[in-house]
């Protein structure tokens, strides 16, 4: 953990090693991934179960790499009640949140007399990558499949990878009405829904979270396919004034170190006195985690305690551009209102990042790696298109007309000049 006092003369260049500063996983895997999903281009279901072998260590067939109907009922029947009301709770919330940001329809005619508009359609066919590696995800099912329901997506393919699939997980896909659940992981994965593999019918867009392989995989299928985002390391920048509890800022800190030595956790505060209780209560509380070792490592690596007035925390929020900033202060709207770039924000000292994880409605699915800088969470939009269109009849192509044979000849194409000259009257025939 580092860090960083605002009054210190070399502030300024130690702040901007610390936002320019790599997390990615050190593995060099472009190759592997190259060589893996030429293989499952090329082979199809034949790589995908060889390398399902290789790489994950379990032996499936074409008949045991669908997840069963039965088997999903039954998996979800066996998640502990309060699980199963936690993820109906969610899922309920998630839905809501994201039906308010459907779009309309829109057709209007302008003054030319040209009729024009837009529509919104969803997206036919979407995979869903949902990690199996450090823990179960439930909240990963339904963070995307609720939003691609709600866009009226038609069939989602959801890929986990071999083994064991946990009941919550099972129970949260059944929450989300999502059927169709394939054994298969890492690049194959991806290569088998971008390209398709015997059973597995390709989709036309893959969203969802992996590792290094899984998302060197989507960066090489994009274009054949769609992606959501390129996801890295996890993040939380916590905002806090001297009056929170340090217990809870330390819990909150470490909600995001937990999930990955790379994450990266910063606190900016103007106590000083208060950093130190906050670090005391890190300390104490790493060796009472069950990922402790995990955290331990990201806290260690990654860390950074910021010391500066808190009116500056605008300005340091955005050139880190996070994933997740809590502002845990008295007036934390006056605050967030003057942030750009952040993933999500959790405001008060009652809105812990948690809740975002799971329970709140809006999208734990965010930009990580300061991408927030130009990309914004999962969404509804991430789920349908925009198709424009244009209408005119005669009156109103006199009107276009003209100016597009103009612009047409000005750019050295005749053709598209003649398409409209033609329609003008002009030129033969």
């Amino acid at each position: 953990m580092r860090r960083f006092h605002f009054s210190d003369p070399d502030f300024e260049d130690r702040f901007a090693a610390l936002v320019s500063e790599r997390r990615d996983t050190p593995e060099d895997v472009e190759a592997i991934v190259r060589d893996v999903l030429a293989a499952v281009r090329a082979e199809g279901l034949a790589a995908v179960l060889r390398f399902g072998a290789k790489f994950d260590g379990v032996d499936i067939d074409e008949a045991g790499l669908r997840v069963s109907a039965d088997e999903i009922e039954a998996g979800a029947a066996a998640c502990a009640p309060e699980v199963r009301e936690a993820i109906a709770f969610a899922a309920e919330r998630i839905r809501t949140y994201h039906e308010r940001q459907r779009p309309a329809d829109a057709r209007f005619t302008d003054a030319a007399g040209v009729e024009m508009g837009w529509r919104w359609t969803a997206i036919e066919a979407v995979g869903i990558y949902v990690p199996g590696g450090r823990a179960a995800y439930p909240s990963t099912v339904l963070m995307n499949a609720v939003p691609a329901k709600v866009a009226g997506v038609e069939r989602i393919a959801m890929v986990t990878p071999p083994g064991k699939l946990q009941p919550a997980v099972l129970a949260a896909a059944q929450a989300a009405g999502v059927t169709e659940i394939w054994r298969v992981g890492g690049a194959q994965a991806v290569g088998a829904l971008a390209f398709g593999a015997g059973p597995i019918r390709p989709v036309d867009k893959i969203v969802g979270p992996g590792n290094a392989f899984v998302t060197a995989a989507k960066r090489r299928v994009y274009g054949v396919v769609g992606i959501d985002a390129l996801a890295g390391p996890s993040e939380i920048v916590v905002v806090a004034d001297g009056l929170n509890r340090p217990d809870w800022i330390a819990a909150d800190l470490l909600s995001q170190a937990e999930h990955d030595p790379a994450a990266q956790s910063i606190l900016i505060t103007d106590d000083e006195g208060f950093a130190a209780k906050v670090e005391a209560q890190i300390e104490a509380q790493l060796a009472t985690l069950a990922t402790g070792a995990v955290a331990q490592a990201s806290w260690r690596d990654h860390g950074a305690v910021i010391i500066a007035p808190l009116a500056q925390s605008p300005r340091l929020v955005d050139a880190l551009a996070p994933e997740h900033v809590e502002f845990a202060v008295e007036d934390p709207d006056a605050l967030a209102d003057q942030v750009r770039h952040a993933g999500a924000m959790f405001l008060g000292r009652h809105a812990p990042e948690a809740i975002g994880d799971y329970v709140a409605g809006s999208n734990h699915v965010l930009p990580t790696s300061r991408a927030a800088r130009f990309s914004s969470g999962l969404s509804i939009y991430d789920f349908i298109k925009r198709t424009s269109f244009v209408k005119c009849d005669a009156a109103a192509f006199e009107a276009l007309g003209p100016a597009t044979v103009a612009l047409a000849e000005a750019e050295g194409l005749p053709a598209h000049a003649r398409s409209a000259a033609l329609r003008l009257g002009q030129g033969g025939q």
